[in-house]
């Protein structure tokens, strides 16, 4: 049997509501009806005490807002409740599932909307801290900022402009985790785009990164067309692109590199500002070995080897920087111990160099397998050259033991010769000041309490005897009255 309609008043005043809510918190409106309707039914089953879901049902005209509600009698057919016979516990239950309904659908347009913006660099306003996390206000959502997400050094007030990366959205049961970072790589990437054209129209790629928040970066890129200068497309004139993304970057230094398909290149780029004046590869070890001269030793490898670090991250090998002198006696280590081995001939001691085996600790890393199988050696003769390496690896290892523990040794004598130097030229000079008068050797006692007082006594009568005695004032008040009655 279907449902008699009759007339219901209009409720503009509710669709007004409706679409208010819809509007401000993205929700759609027809989702925000459905959700109504249920509530009223959740309510009448309230009223009735029915635990039957089908036995309820409740319309909501879109156009004028009526609100038709009614129930499925059994044998007798459908029954008009009007909304005025509902009670207020059954209103009361209708309001809760409403919140929470809208509540449920604004955290699933919450979701919806920054799952697609994750990668997106946004600006938002700072709230508060909360346990380490920044607090984030993001349109109309919040977004937290780990500790291990912020830069070191960084502290924001309330309601300063953050530009932040959205690193993840999570979804949390009753709501939804809007994770952002600034010290993500992908930071730094979206910065690029946003302030170098063309990195947002893939002409200029950003082949490889590495960063460390706060302090440095170093980029690699390249170009795809020939007419376009990677890196100075990158820099701008006079600085002037690199130089809006140090700035939101509170100073962060930035290196841009060439990229070079060859490892050997991109390594020598990859370690400017220094000048390197060899690279050798060993591929079986994944390592790089660098040569430079000793003026620009500390250079390459950067403020507590940070530049060395950065290098290794963005080319993706392991680097040891050696100055001349330490590569040739490296060599010639590897070479004396090698030699004497019967069947070793010039050509294989040249092959190990042009694999990167420049010591006897990267003979003793790589193992047998690979001297037979790049070198072509029997397995007795690479288990000989192994064990000798090994061997001379250990005598040196030993060398430099011994050789820092003296060193060490010597500079704590030194120090402790300096601090018995100073304090003997300290108790001289105490001496030489107490002798010529220069200073009391013992600090005087403080007088106690009675005695100041006792003191002080002495002092006021002698200093009131002695007005008396010249005429300066009366000895005591007794005088002073007598002279007064005279």
């Amino acid at each position: 049997m279907k449902p008699v309609r009759s007339t219901r008043p209009m409720n503009p005043e509710t669709l007004r509501i409706l679409d208010s809510i819809a509007r401000d918190r993205n929700i759609d409106r027809e989702l925000l009806i459905e959700d109504l309707e249920q509530a009223m039914v959740s309510a009448a089953r309230k009223h009735f005490n029915s635990l039957d879901t089908e036995e309820f049902g409740c319309q909501m005209d879109r156009l004028s807002g009526a609100i038709r509600l009614w129930r499925n009698i059994e044998g007798e057919g459908i029954e008009e409740i009007p909304l005025s016979a509902m009670g207020r516990i059954p209103a009361q239950t209708a309001k809760q599932v409403m919140i929470q309904r809208f509540r449920e659908d604004e955290r699933n347009s919450l979701l919806d909307e920054f799952a697609k913006r994750q990668g997106e660099v946004v600006t938002g306003a700072a709230q508060r801290y909360e346990g380490g996390a920044l607090v984030v206000q993001i349109d109309r959502a919040e977004g937290f900022m780990p500790r291990s997400e912020q830069i070191p050094g960084e502290q924001f007030h309330p309601g300063d402009r953050v530009r932040c990366l959205i690193l993840d959205v999570r979804d949390a049961g009753n709501q939804v985790k809007i994770v952002l970072s600034r010290s993500h790589p992908d930071f730094i990437r979206r910065l690029f785009e946003q302030e170098v054209p063309e990195v947002s129209e893939r002409v200029i790629e950003i082949k490889a990164m590495a960063r460390e928040a706060g302090f440095r970066t170093k980029l690699a890129v390249s170009s795809i067309d020939s007419k376009v200068d990677a890196v100075g497309a990158c820099v701008g004139v006079r600085g002037s692109r690199i130089r809006n993304i140090v700035d939101e970057l509170n100073g962060e230094k930035i290196d841009i590199v060439r990229w070079n398909e060859s490892s050997q290149v991109l390594i020598a780029n990859a370690l400017k500002p220094a000048e390197v004046e060899e690279v050798s590869l060993c591929f079986e070890l994944g390592r790089a070995t660098i040569i430079v001269r000793e003026d620009q030793l500390s250079l390459a490898i950067g403020r507590r080897g940070q530049n060395v670090r950065l290098a290794a991250r963005l080319t993706g090998w392991d680097i040891d920087i050696l100055t001349p002198e330490e590569f040739a006696k490296g060599l010639e280590n590897l070479e004396a111990t090698v030699r004497g081995i019967e069947g070793i001939t010039e050509v294989m001691l040249d092959r190990m160099g042009a694999l990167g085996m420049i010591s006897v600790f990267d003979i003793e890393e790589v193992g047998e397998g690979v001297l037979v199988e790049e070198l072509e050696l029997t397995d007795e003769l690479a288990a000989t050259i192994v064990e000798r390496a090994a061997a001379r690896a250990h005598e040196i290892s030993e060398e430099q033991a011994k050789a820092k523990e003296e060193a060490d040794a010597k500079a704590a004598e030194e120090q402790s010769a300096d601090a018995i130097l100073s304090a003997t030229d300290a108790d001289a000079e105490s001496s030489a000041a107490s002798i010529l008068g220069g200073g009391p050797a013992v600090p005087e006692a403080p007088a106690s309490t009675e005695e100041e007082a006792q003191v002080e006594q002495t002092d006021a009568a002698a200093e009131a005897s002695a007005d008396a005695l010249l005429g300066g004032g009366p000895a005591s008040e007794d005088a002073g009255a007598t002279d007064q009655k005279d």
